[in-house]
């Protein structure tokens, strides 16, 4: 009888640890649906801010477009997170609230701002969708990420279109980020000290317009320098984003 206590037990372990498994899986569903959820509903209003403020035609018809397919792809992913006992967040995180106070008190330049914090979110959101629809645990989550994905990848297409286009006016006065260097002054050797009125969404946006992929870990040190990880042509490095607009690497 001993005997087969002990031979029985390891079994007993294993059967504990085997239904610890769906929480770890819900967790993780969970997870997405806040993250989704969130990016969602600043999506829709900071666009709703910006139908009213942009002065751009071109800013306020890509706004409305926001919010009609983000209202239809928050609505959706809240029916599947009931359906499958999960929560959806009811209000922003800190950081979006952050970022939609900031365009609620521009009074003056407020496509700018709008054109980059979208450019910022869409990145994080197709690779969050991209990341899910490839790994996602959660069957009918999945399947939602799978579907909306080519959505946000045309809206990103849209608005670094929207960017390009005003390229010479996203780091002017609309945002109180100093000018940056014209293609008649050459880069210095190092990022240059100085009040850095550059959101994290506008470093995060134009370091990945110099090159860089997954922009993460930015934080601005004392001398007003963002500085961060990333990479490029495969390759992890600091980087590091001055009051300029001007990005180095290995800093």
């Amino acid at each position: 009888m001993n005997t087969m206590r002990t031979f029985l037990a390891p079994f007993g372990i294993a059967t504990v640890v085997l239904f610890t498994f769906p929480a770890i899986a819900a967790e993780n569903a969970q997870n997405f649906v806040d993250k989704a959820a969130v990016g969602g509903m600043f999506e829709v209003e900071s666009s709703k801010l910006a139908v009213d403020k942009a002065k751009d035609q071109k800013v306020k018809d890509f706004a409305q477009k926001m919010i009609t397919d983000h209202g239809a792809a928050n609505a959706k992913l809240q029916s599947i997170a009931g359906e499958q006992k999960l929560t959806v967040p009811s209000d922003l995180d800190a950081a979006h609230k952050s970022d939609l106070d900031k365009l609620r008190n521009t009074s003056d330049g407020f496509d700018a701002p709008y054109v980059q914090m979208q450019r910022s979110a869409h990145a994080d959101a197709v690779n969050l969708f991209q990341s899910y629809a490839k790994d996602g645990d959660n069957a009918s989550l999945k399947a939602f990420a799978t579907e909306t994905l080519p959505t946000l990848k045309m809206h990103q297409q849209m608005v670094d279109k929207l960017a390009s286009s005003n390229a010479s006016q996203n780091t002017t006065t609309d945002t109180g980020t100093p000018a940056v260097k014209t293609a008649s002054t050459p880069k210095p050797t190092a990022p240059v000290p100085g009040a850095n009125s550059f959101t994290e969404g506008q470093a995060k946006s134009r370091i990945a317009d110099a090159g860089y992929t997954d922009v993460s870990s930015l934080a601005k040190d004392d001398q007003g320098i963002w500085r961060g990880q990333a990479k490029k042509d495969g390759k992890s490095t600091s980087v590091a984003l001055d009051y300029q607009g001007n990005v180095f690497a290995g800093q």
